[in-house]
């Protein structure tokens, strides 16, 4: 169990499957009161939306910013690429972030004591595997946020890390993607990971569990990559 979380109220978006159902599940094993939230809930793109659902839940501990993905999107040419579907990509993965951060910021701030954990990807420290722009320009973004709220929201007793995740297969948009690669790209994919494994929600949830306890109370503005150490 982790370190002082046995109580706390945690939020974790993006909780629908794969790697946001993962890590409620181990914060629930450590006592702590989950909700989970996603586009069937409440839309976290929407101020409106996040300010009504932050209210009727209460005071937040720990928020687990992990809603994201890519929009039924797929890679095209910088040049097809349209309005609508760039902010498409950034709103689901970068203002909701946003929007979620600074619903529960002032709570903190009072009680002296929170934690802020973003879920990017290794797309925004190296390229998308997808190859949609927009997303690794929002998960570089979703970096840059964690060290600047990091920096900001430090005096008042809360963290601010970032997890970013290697190749997962958490979802119906990541298995899409694993079957477009054929047995000869999955493969090349795997011979690139130093642990010869794919990464399961469990892996990440671990390190979430680390940013969310009191064994991590002097670590803050870290980006992690938890990719099973990729070449």
């Amino acid at each position: 169990m982790s370190v002082g979380l046995a109580g706390k109220t945690a939020v974790i978006t993006g909780t629908a499957h794969g790697i946001g159902a993962g890590i409620a599940e181990a914060l629930q094993g450590d006592g702590v009161h989950v909700h989970g939230v996603d586009k069937d809930l409440a839309d976290l793109s929407e101020p409106a939306s996040v300010a009504a659902f932050f209210a009727s839940i209460g005071p937040v501990d720990v928020l687990v910013n992990c809603a994201g993905g890519v929009a039924g999107q797929v890679g095209r040419p910088l040049e097809e690429v349209t309005d609508e579907d760039w902010r498409a990509v950034l709103d689901a993965n970068l203002t909701t972030a946003f929007l979620c951060t600074r619903a529960v910021v002032a709570g903190m701030k009072e009680r002296g004591w929170g934690r802020i954990i973003m879920i990017a990807s290794t797309a925004g420290l190296r390229v998308s595997k997808t190859g949609i722009q927009a997303h690794t320009s929002a998960k570089a973004a979703q970096i840059g946020f964690t060290r600047q709220m990091a920096h900001d929201l430090g005096p008042f007793g809360i963290t601010v890390n970032c997890i970013a995740p290697g190749f997962i297969r958490s979802n119906p948009t990541t298995e899409e993607q694993w079957a477009s690669y054929g047995p000869d790209g999955q493969a090349a994919l795997v011979e690139g990971i130093s642990m010869r494994r794919l990464g399961e929600p469990a892996d990440i949830a671990n390190g979430v569990q680390f940013f969310a306890s009191e064994r991590s109370s002097w670590v803050t503005g870290q980006i992690l990559a938890i990719d099973g150490g990729h070449d």
